[in-house]
C-alpha cells in the first residue's frame, strides 16, 4: 500500500513553476519552467496523443529509453517524466529537460569568425560523446548541426535520438535499416546507395566529418540534390573510390554506377580549406574516407593521440568515458509486433524509472492498474492550455529564443522513403523526432537587448529564433580559451 510520503513526493506540479511557452507544433507544446527544488531552468514538453500511431509511439519509447541509458555530459538529458494519472488510459506525456540556448546549425550560420580553438573544442566534444554512444553499441544515424545543442560556454550536447538504434550481432541488417531516412547531406556514401549488407559505426564518423567541415567554412560540404548528385559531390572531393572499395560493394546498381564514373582525383583538403589547421585537415581526411573501413573510430581517436595530434593538450582519457554495451533485454520489444496497449505499458514502465517508489510497487507486482495515481499532470494540463490559448499565430512571445523546430520528440508524421528533394525536406520528413532539440532551448543568459536581432517569424505554428546565436560565441566573456578550460 502506498503511504503518505508517496503522496507528498508526487505532488509534482508544485515542483515546476511554468514560465512561458517556447515552442508549439503538431507534436504538442514546450514550456520553460523553473525547478523550485533546485532553482534550475528546465523545459517541459507535452507530447500529445502519443499512441495515435504505434510506429510513432515506438520511436518515442526507443528514444526515452536511449536517453536514460546514455547518461553523458555531451548528450542531452531527460531530467524527469511526469507520472500519468492512470496507467492504462493516459494519452499524453510530459518530459522535463535541461535547457540549452541554441544549436550548432544556428551558431555556425551566425558566426563567420569561429576560431580554430572553437573548431577543436567543438569536435572534441562530439567525438567524446560519440565514443560513449558507440561503445554502448548504439548508432545515432542522424547527426547534423541541427541535432547538436549549444550553450554560451561553448558546451555542445548531442540530441535527437529518434532514428538511433542499438546494434546487436544477430540483428538482421534488412530490418535494422528499413526506416533509415537520415538527412542526405550528412549521410555516409555507403548509405547513399545501400552499398553494404552490414553497416558500422563509421556512418556516424562520416557525419561528424561533414559537420566539422561545415564549421571550417560555414557552409554544408555536400549539399546534394538527390542521391546520385550526393555521390557525385562526395567523389568530386574524395576522388573515385579504389577498385578494392568498389569490389566490396554488394549493391550491383551502385557498383555499376561507380565503375562507369569518370576517374576523379581527390582534391587536397589544403586546397579546399586553405585557412584550416593542417592537423585538423589530417584528421578530417580520415573522417571523410570513402571506404568505411578506413575511417577511425571515436575510441581510436581518443586512445591514439600520436596518430591524431589535433587534440594534443586537450584530450584527457579521464574525461572520455566508455560504456558497456546496452543489454539486448532493453530492446526485446523490437523483436515483436506491438499493439497500442503494449507500447503504452512499455512507456509507462520507462516513466517509472523516474519514480522509484512507484517502480518498486510495480516490480513487486502490487501496482494496481486501476488506481488513479497522484499526478501533477491535471494541473499542468490547465497551465499548458492557458499558454496555448495565448500562443496564437503571429502573436509576439516574450521568449527571446523561440525556434521553428521546437519539437524534439515527435516531428511531423511522414511516409518513409529515401529519395527526397533537399536537405531541408529531409529534415521536415523525418518520422517521429526526438526528445532533445529546441524543446530544451532557453533564453540566453544576461544578454543585452541589442543582441536580440530577429523578430518572431511564425510558420506552421512554430517560430524561428528571435535572437542571433552570434551572441553565444562573440561575448568578451566567452573566449575560446575559457571554453577549453571546461574540459580540465
Amino acid at each position: 500500500m502506498l503511504d503518505k510520503e508517496f503522496f507528498t513526493e508526487y505532488g509534482e506540479a508544485s515542483q515546476y513553476e511554468i514560465q512561458e511557452m517556447v515552442g508549439k507544433g503538431s507534436y504538442g507544446v514546450v514550456a520553460s519552467a523553473i525547478d523550485t527544488h533546485t532553482g534550475e531552468k528546465v523545459a517541459i514538453k507535452k507530447i500529445k496523443d502519443v499512441f495515435e500511431h504505434v510506429s510513432d509511439a515506438t520511436r518515442i519509447l526507443r528514444e526515452i529509453k536511449l536517453l536514460r541509458l546514455l547518461h553523458h555530459p555531451d548528450i542531452v538529458e531527460i531530467k524527469h517524466i511526469m507520472l500519468p494519472p492512470c496507467r492504462r488510459e493516459f494519452k499524453d506525456i510530459y518530459v522535463v529537460f535541461e535547457l540549452m540556448e541554441s544549436d550548432l546549425h544556428h551558431v555556425i550560420k551566425a558566426n563567420d569568425d569561429l576560431t580554430p580553438e572553437h573548431h577543436q573544442f567543438f569536435l572534441y566534444q562530439l567525438l567524446r560523446a560519440l565514443k560513449f554512444i558507440h561503445t554502448a553499441n548504439v548508432f545515432h544515424r542522424d547527426l547534423k548541426p541541427k541535432n547538436i545543442l549549444a550553450n554560451a560556454d561553448c558546451k555542445l550536447k548531442i540530441c535527437d535520438f529518434g532514428l538511433a538504434r542499438a546494434a546487436f550481432n544477430d540483428a538482421p541488417s534488412t530490418v535494422f535499416w528499413t526506416d533509415y531516412v537520415a538527412t542526405r547531406w550528412y549521410r555516409a556514401p555507403e548509405l547513399c546507395g545501400s552499398f553494404f549488407s552490414k553497416y558500422t559505426h563509421a556512418i556516424d564518423i562520416w557525419s561528424i566529418g561533414c559537420i566539422f567541415a561545415e564549421m571550417l567554412t560555414g557552409k554544408p560540404l555536400f549539399p546534394g540534390k538527390n542521391v546520385v548528385n550526393q555521390l557525385d559531390l562526395i567523389t568530386d572531393l574524395t576522388g573515385t573510390p579504389s577498385e578494392e572499395s568498389i569490389a566490396r560493394i554488394r549493391n550491383e546498381k551502385a557498383k555499376r554506377y561507380l565503375n562507369s564514373m569518370r576517374k576523379k582525383q581527390p582534391i587536397p583538403l589544403s586546397q579546399k580549406f586553405p585557412k584550416a589547421d593542417p592537423l585538423a585537415l589530417r584528421l578530417l581526411q580520415r573522417l571523410l574516407a570513402f571506404d568505411p573501413k578506413d575511417r577511425p573510430s571515436a575510441e581510436q581517436i581518443s586512445l591514439y593521440q600520436n596518430s591524431y595530434p589535433y587534440f594534443f593538450g586537450l584530450a584527457n582519457l579521464e574525461n572520455e568515458p566508455s560504456r558497456q554495451p546496452i543489454s539486448k533485454l532493453e530492446f526485446d520489444f523490437e523483436r515483436t509486433k506491438l499493439i497500442k496497449d503494449d507500447v503504452r505499458e512499455l512507456i509507462y514502465r520507462e516513466i517509472l524509472e523516474y519514480h522509484p517508489k512507484m517502480l518498486q510497487e510495480y516490480l513487486q507486482g502490487s501496482d494496481d492498474s486501476g488506481f488513479m495515481y497522484p499526478s501533477g499532470i491535471d494541473q499542468f494540463k490547465r497551465q499548458f492550455a492557458h499558454l496555448e490559448e495565448h500562443y496564437s499565430e503571429g502573436e509576439r512571445s516574450t521568449s527571446p529564443l523561440e525556434r521553428k523546430h521546437a519539437s524534439s520528440l515527435p516531428r511531423e508524421r511522414i511516409c518513409v522513403h529515401i529519395d527526397d528533394d533537399s536537405e531541408q525536406n529531409d529534415h521536415k520528413k523525418n518520422s517521429t523526432g526526438s526528445l532533445g532539440r529546441a524543446a530544451i532551448q532557453s533564453p540566453p543568459r544576461e544578454k543585452p537587448e541589442s543582441a536580440y536581432k530577429y523578430g518572431p517569424v511564425i510558420r506552421n505554428g512554430c517560430s524561428k529564433p528571435k535572437n542571433s546565436p552570434k551572441c553565444l560565441l562573440r561575448s568578451a566573456s566567452i573566449s575560446a580559451s575559457k571554453c577549453v578550460q571546461h574540459t580540465h
